[in-house]
């Protein structure tokens, strides 16, 4: 057996042994109140721990111009009181049972974690029942929240290079779509919600039949389903959300925009191609492709790029999970004194290669095994494993394909790869962001 191999199987052998190492799909088990709420339990008692994940269907895509930011703003708003839980309290209480919590917001969901000893369970359930049922949503907290996701706008865009480019490519490459606006929203949006539009969002998308939580850790199943029928199963119902049914038309032809920043040392350059939803066939073999390309001190840009020809300072890949047809975005930052057209020339000339001449079998089986370790690395804990249930039963929308995963990613052939590249990385699909200094876009070429 070849050496690499070897310490694959031994890796994979050390993150596999223990409780961990059993499970599957049927160690799951699922039950739904009759409000909806769809909740997964996965018991492991490796840790005296345990941890429940709230995967709430909604995020920016669920928006549309005058509200955008929304979803953003939930994540904090949910933190600020509620009926039985004052303000600061949320945490406060978590904090004094043992237990710590975090939260995010996609495009596609908002997910609330907590952590916690398992004796603190019930304290978390009646947290997020309280919030869930009665989150208070007064004029004094949303305008003070206002201006924390104002502020925080402001600072991330002055802050992050990608996440200047990243808005003003998504604003080309999307026409229809609500994917179009930034997650966090637009700012003359966040100035002017009213709380109608507030307590309707809220009526609407945290309604206990819009969520699937997950719970893994130290727990008894019969435990979990008596909190949850005491807890959350007298929460009403709502309406389903409207779905989305905008479909961004297709794109032919190459988009450009360029952006100025005044802090800006070198040029930045994003390149964005259209791809399909994570429930499409071609999911796996885009997946291993962005790892080619960008993961790696050898993989394909950033060996070329970085490291031989030195005309990148960085280079990465980012291929999100997506319930709708999304982007696949390539990034760049020039090296000192290298012009961003040479970067962008050069970074095409890579996604080419691929596209003309494929790829070879080792780089290909050294991602699979690459893909491989990460799985079960994520699977050797509790936080890894509620975190993979439920977004695979968002965004796959059958939890047990998690089990799968690594079977369809060793199936991914390399001719998989160069047909997935000649089918999306391709020109008429692409539309590429250029971040420079004010003083590199000079009118120069009127």
């Amino acid at each position: 057996m070849k050496p690499f191999l070897k310490g694959i199987l031994l890796t994979i052998t050390l993150l596999t042994s223990g409780t961990q190492a059993a499970t599957t799909a049927e160690d799951i088990k699922t039950f739904t109140l009759k409000n909806g709420m769809k909740i997964m339990v996965l018991p492991d008692n490796s840790i005296p721990n345990a941890n429940m994940y709230l995967f709430w269907r909604v995020g920016s895509r669920n928006e549309y111009p005058g509200i955008t930011g929304l979803s953003h703003f939930f994540e904090h708003m949910m933190f600020n009181g509620a009926k039985k839980y004052g303000p600061k309290m949320f945490d406060r209480t978590m904090e004094a049972a043992g237990g710590s919590n975090n939260a995010y917001t996609t495009e596609n969901l908002t997910v609330y974690s907590n952590w916690f000893p398992t004796q603190a369970m019930e304290t978390i359930f009646a947290l997020e029942a309280d919030r869930i049922a009665d989150l208070a949503i007064d004029q004094a907290m949303v305008e003070s929240e206002r201006s924390v996701v104002s502020s925080e706008r402001t600072t991330g865009l002055e802050n992050s290079n990608f996440d200047t480019l990243w808005q003003e490519v998504k604003g080309a490459a999307f026409r229809a779509h609500p994917y179009s606006w930034p997650v966090i929203g637009h700012a003359s949006d966040i100035e002017n919600w009213s709380i109608a539009d507030l307590k309707q969002y809220y009526k609407t998308y945290y309604a206990p039949n819009n969520a699937v939580v997950v719970i893994s850790g130290d727990v008894d199943v019969n435990e979990v389903k008596a909190l949850a029928k005491k807890y959350f199963a007298a929460i009403p119902a709502q309406p389903a959300p409207k779905e989305i049914h905008t479909t961004e038309p297709k794109q032919t032809g190459e988009r450009r925009v360029y952006a100025e920043k005044a802090s800006v040392t070198t040029d930045n350059i994003m390149l964005a191609y259209h791809v399909p939803n994570s429930r499409h066939r071609d999911f796996y073999a885009l997946d291993i492709l962005s790892d080619i390309l960008a993961t790696g001190k050898s993989s394909r840009l950033y060996h070329a790029l970085v490291n031989e020809q030195q005309f990148a300072s960085d280079v990465f890949t980012y291929f999100p999970k997506s319930l709708d047809a999304n982007l696949f975005y390539l990034y760049g930052v020039a090296a000192k004194d290298i012009d961003v057209a040479t970067l962008e020339k050069a970074m095409i000339k890579e996604v080419n290669d691929i596209i003309r001449h494929g790829i070879n079998n080792r780089e290909l089986q050294k991602v699979k095994n690459r893909k491989l370790v990460d799985f079960y690395r994520t699977m050797s804990t509790i936080d890894g494993k509620s975190d993979s249930i439920g977004s695979y039963e968002l965004y796959f929308g059958d939890y047990r394909k998690l089990f799968s995963a690594p079977q369809e990613y060793n199936q991914v052939t390399a001719e998989d790869i160069q047909r997935v590249a000649k089918t999306y990385l391709v020109k008429a699909n692409r539309t590429v962001g250029i971040l420079s200094s004010q003083k590199d876009c000079l009118a120069d070429d009127i």
